[in-house]
């Protein structure tokens, strides 16, 4: 496995996107469950942008959040969120049918929700929930039934996330995924989109990314040839953001994290910590303080700090570096 290679097709290493529009779509989906390491993920792939280029592309419409690959938030470009949406939401609504029954959200009452919070005007959970309250729908906030709501409604491409109001307020509104898509061709297109951004990758690690079951994705990655091997771009220090798509965009993390940092940067559960990356491999974890960025082994990454520092703080950019 080269991880040149995939640190390039990923846009962590080599010539960096100039917008975010261009490095959500080099890797086809930004996980994006939190904003912040959403932006993170841009920032490392981009050069000169700020954090607010992130967010006004959200706000613009260019780059949809809606929940995609295994059922989680990601963030798309405008043009591949319909598609996506379309071949993979429905799946993965009808894979949590039974947690929303337990929920108390039955068929026919989500499908009724679902339309009462499709709306024009960019709305929070807190008016959503009273809007269904006032369409006889009544939904205790304190539970995750208006959670599995927002996402049904998402997965059968009704809403997607809308602007933020702030980092805790996000907002939800109408989302039209197009016209509806020839699975076969879509199921290819996918993997297509997967291992230009991700190679060198197996179908099980296409699996894994996408949620789907093992046999479509073997049969949608048959034929295909790995893209070749790029030039060596030199030594590269990227600073990955919590939940990076390096680390969770493949079955396995063997060869990248090496073993004594593996419980550090998985702390728990599915939560992937901040990393140091080094030439594709995890040397060091790192967290953002008042002083600037802290990292565990001594690695010079005073370059990346000082261009975090100026993502985060909107200051001008050097798109060279």
């Amino acid at each position: 496995m080269s991880l040149v290679a995939r640190t390039v097709a990923q846009g962590l290493a080599g010539p960096r996107s100039s917008t975010a529009v261009e490095a959500v779509r080099r890797v086809l989906a930004v996980q994006s469950q939190d904003v912040r390491a959403a932006r993170l993920a841009v920032r490392a792939r981009t050069g000169g942008l700020v954090k607010s280029d992130v967010d006004d592309a959200c706000a613009a419409g260019a780059v949809v959040r809606t929940w995609a690959m295994r059922g989680t938030l990601h963030m798309l470009a405008t043009e591949d969120a319909g598609w996506v949406v379309q071949l993979l939401g429905p799946r993965f609504a009808h894979g949590l049918r039974g947690r929303r029954h337990r929920l108390g959200l039955d068929d026919a009452l989500v499908e009724q929700a679902a339309e009462v919070i499709t709306t024009d005007v960019p709305r929070s959970r807190a008016e959503l929930l009273a809007d269904l309250a006032a369409a006889g729908i009544a939904l205790d906030a304190k539970t995750q039934a208006p959670a599995h709501l927002i996402s049904y409604a998402a997965m059968t491409g009704r809403i997607r996330r809308g602007p933020d109001r702030s980092d805790t307020e996000p907002t939800y509104v109408r989302f039209d995924p197009g016209p509806a898509v020839d699975e076969p061709v879509a199921l290819a297109r996918l993997a297509e989109r997967y291992l230009a951004g991700h190679a060198p990758a197996t179908a099980e690690d296409f699996a894994a990314w996408s949620g789907l079951p093992l046999g479509k994705a073997r049969t949608a990655f048959r034929g295909l040839d790995q893209p070749p091997i790029p030039p060596d771009p030199g030594r590269t220090v990227r600073l990955l953001g919590h939940f990076d798509g390096y680390l969770l965009g493949y079955r396995s993390r063997d060869g990248v994290v090496p073993p004594e940092l593996a419980k550090r940067v998985q702390a728990g559960g599915g939560f992937i910590m901040p990393t140091v990356l080094v030439d594709g491999r995890v040397v060091a974890t790192w967290k953002q303080t008042g002083a600037g960025v802290l990292t565990d082994p001594p690695v010079d990454v005073a370059a990346e700090a000082a261009d975090l520092a100026r993502f985060l703080s909107g200051g001008p950019g050097d798109a060279a570096r």
